[in-house]
């Protein structure tokens, strides 16, 4: 007997708990209407929506310009892409006929002088001697 009794105040103590527990939620959901109905007297919906379509409207543009942008980008790419392979054709042809690019302006003259047409003996060994070999053939002229 005193088992069902202690069963039926636990069930009796839960039950409260659960009731008071729907109460604050009641309360609750009470304030949450009450402050959402403010926030609807606030709203302008016909100037919301505008602001919405506003936005539509400059994402579109702004998609329509990375777009644009990527295809200007791929363009530039594309455009480097190709001037590398013309210059494995050039390469594949001068190989056919046996011609080395390199080899070729490795062995073309190169001009050497000094202002007043006075040329170099020799060239100096490293740049510092030649700027001032320059120099000093600048000096005496």
């Amino acid at each position: 007997y005193q088992r069902r009794v202690r069963k039926a105040v636990v069930s009796t103590q839960s039950t409260g708990t659960t009731l008071k527990s729907q109460g604050a939620m009641a309360n609750a959901m009470k304030g949450v209407t009450k402050a959402m109905g403010a926030m609807n007297k606030q709203m302008n919906m016909p100037q919301m929506q505008k602001i919405m379509m506003e936005f539509e409207k400059e994402a579109d543009m702004m998609d329509m310009k990375e777009d644009m942008m990527n295809d200007i980008i791929d363009d530039v790419m594309g455009a480097e892409e190709d001037e590398e392979e013309s210059d494995m054709l050039v390469n594949q042809v001068l190989d056919e006929l046996g011609l080395s690019l390199n080899d070729e302006l490795n062995s073309m003259p190169v001009a050497s002088g000094s202002v007043g047409g006075k040329e170099k003996a020799s060239k100096p060994a490293d740049a510092d001697d030649e700027l001032q070999a320059r120099l000093d053939n600048l000096r005496r002229d």
